[in-house]
C-alpha cells in the first residue's frame, strides 16, 4: 500500500506536535499544514519543509488523513469538513463541547466508513498501557492533574482540557458504570474554572477522585489506585509505574516518644518510554490501512464526553 498522505490542520500549541511528529514518521507522506492564521500556519510550514494551505478545504482536497488540532468550538465544523471530503481524522480531545454534535460526527463518520479517532493521548503513555494488565480489583482512585496558568488554553476550563484525560483513563481501567458523581470548581483567572475536583462512585463500588488545576505553581501528573492487596502509583511525566506490596505497619511507644514503622515492598516496573503522541498517530494510520473502525473505542469518547459534561453542568450549578 502507498503511503497515505497526512496533513495537520491547526498549527498552536498542540497541532505543532502532531506537525512535529508527522513530518518525521516514514509511514505516511506529509504533504502540509493550514492554520486560520496563515502567518502562524506559513511560519510552521517552512520549519518543516512542507506547504502551507490557504483553507481548510484545500488541504483536505489532497488528504487521506489529517489531524485536526483546532480549538474545541472548531471541532464539529471542521470534522464534518473532513468527513465531507472522505479524510480519516485523528480529532484532539475532547471529541466536541457538545454531546449531540460529537454522537453527529460519529454517526457521520461511521456511515462513511470513515476512521474516526480522538486524541487521548494518555492511552498511549507505556505506563498506562501497563496499568491496564495489572489492574484487579481497584477500590480507591486517586489522580492529580496540576499545574501553573500557560495563557495556552482560553476557549475552555480545566475540566475539557485536562480533567478529561483521567476521566477517560479511569472509565478503561475500572471498566464498569458510574452510578454518581460529585463535583466541584471555581474560575480564579478566567471566565471558565481554573480549578475543578470531581468524586466518581461506580458500580463495583470503586471510588473515583480527580483533582485538577491551572493555578498551581508546580507540574503534577499522578495517579493513585488502591487494591486488596496493592497500591499503585503512576508518574505521568516520567511514565514511572511502582507497586507496593505486602505493607505493615508497627507502632510502639517509650517513655520519650511515639515511634511508627512501616514496610513494604516496592516493585518498579520497566515501561518501554515511547512518545505517546508519536504512538497514537501510528495506530491511527495502522487503523487505516487495515480498515479497523473504532466503533467501541468511539462508544468509549462518548461517555467520556457525557461524565465531563456533568461535570460540568454541576460546576456551574455551584
Amino acid at each position: 500500500m502507498q503511503k497515505i498522505k497526512y496533513g495537520v490542520i491547526g498549527t498552536g500549541h498542540m497541532g505543532t506536535y502532531h506537525v512535529n511528529v508527522a513530518s518525521n514518521l516514514n509511514e505516511i507522506d506529509f504533504i502540509g499544514v493550514y492554520d486560520i492564521d496563515q502567518a502562524k500556519s506559513s511560519r510552521t510550514a517552512t520549519q518543516f519543509n512542507t506547504t502551507n494551505y490557504n483553507t481548510a478545504e484545500d488541504l483536505l482536497k489532497e488528504c487521506d488523513a489529517v489531524s485536526i488540532a483546532v480549538p474545541t468550538t472548531l471541532h464539529y465544523e471542521i470534522g464534518k469538513l473532513a468527513i465531507k471530503h472522505q479524510t480519516h481524522i485523528l480529532l484532539e480531545k475532547p471529541i466536541c463541547n457538545i454531546v449531540s454534535q460529537a454522537e453527529e460526527l460519529i454517526s457521520l463518520a461511521e456511515k462513511q466508513n470513515i476512521i474516526l479517532e480522538v486524541g487521548h493521548v494518555e492511552r498511549f503513555n507505556g505506563a498506562v498501557q501497563e496499568l491496564l494488565t495489572i489492574i484487579n480489583k481497584p477500590l480507591l482512585w486517586e489522580s492529580r492533574r496540576l499545574g501553573p496558568n500557560t495563557g495556552r488554553i482560553h476557549d475552555v476550563g480545566v475540566v475539557m482540557d485536562l480533567m478529561i484525560h483521567d476521566i477517560d483513563i479511569c472509565l478503561r481501567v475500572i471498566n464498569d458504570k458510574v452510578k454518581n458523581i460529585n463535583a466541584y470548581g471555581r474560575n480564579i483567572i478566567s471566565n471558565c474554572e481554573d480549578l475543578a475536583s470531581a468524586s466518581l462512585e461506580f458500580e463495583n463500588g470503586c471510588i473515583a477522585t480527580l483533582t485538577t488545576s491551572r493555578v498551581t505553581q508546580e507540574k503534577i501528573r499522578t495517579l493513585s489506585i488502591s487494591q486488596p492487596d496493592s497500591y499503585l502509583y503512576l508518574d505521568f511525566t516520567t511514565q514511572d509505574l511502582q507497586i507496593h506490596k505486602q505493607a505493615t505497619s508497627k507502632i510502639s511507644t517509650s517513655t520519650e516518644k511515639i515511634h511508627y514503622k512501616q514496610a513494604a515492598l516496592i516493585e518498579r516496573l520497566f515501561i518501554h518510554k515511547e512518545n505517546p503522541l508519536k504512538s497514537e498517530i501510528l495506530n491511527f494510520i495502522t487503523n487505516i490501512k487495515n480498515n479497523q473502525n473504532s466503533v467501541d473505542t468511539n462508544k468509549t469518547d462518548l461517555e467520556t464526553l457525557k461524565i465531563t459534561s456533568t461535570i460540568l453542568e454541576q460546576i456551574t450549578r455551584t
